[in-house]
């Protein structure tokens, strides 16, 4: 996806626990995840509500 391997996700989870420490990772992987979760509901949202307007627009002649 963007080109990250193996060696390379490792080297970042290995500065993150450099970082922020063994006791925060877990609190941050747990935000990330509501974060993501949170942004796809709102995404699919926009879609849904722009479906129904389109349905609900009378039809042109």
């Amino acid at each position: 996806m963007f080109g990250l391997g193996m060696p390379e996700l490792i080297i970042i989870l290995v500065v993150a626990l450099i970082f922020f420490g063994p006791g925060k990772l877990p609190e941050l992987g747990s935000g990330l995840g509501k974060a993501i979760k949170s942004f796809k509901k709102a995404s699919e949202g926009e879609d849904e509500e722009k479906k129904k307007l389109e349905s609900e627009k009378p039809a042109s002649v």
